[in-house]
């Protein structure tokens, strides 16, 4: 009786197609790409709206400094109660 030895190959016959299917993912996977425009990168630095605050914070500070800011109770009352009464402008 001759009896011969196992077969590598043959261990396990879904080897083959596990393998195959490693392979078709392989190739099908494409990478995620984006892209922003200029006006996107633009709003992102946000250059243009911090010196647009800068200007009117210094501009607020030199009317505080020159007695010259003047605050209308009205509209911070109004403000005040639109804060409270949750009606957001």
């Amino acid at each position: 009786m001759k009896i011969n030895g196992v077969n590598g190959a043959k261990l396990n016959p879904y080897q083959n197609q596990i393998q195959k299917q490693e392979q078709a993912k392989s190739t099908q996977q494409k990478q995620d790409q984006i892209e922003i425009s200029n006006a996107a990168k633009q709003l992102q630095e946000g250059k243009g709206i911090a010196q647009a605050r800068k200007e009117k914070v210094e501009h607020l500070k030199q009317q505080v400094q020159n007695n010259e800011y003047d605050v209308n109770p009205q509209k911070t009352a109004e403000k005040m109660i639109d804060f409270w009464t949750n009606k957001r402008v």
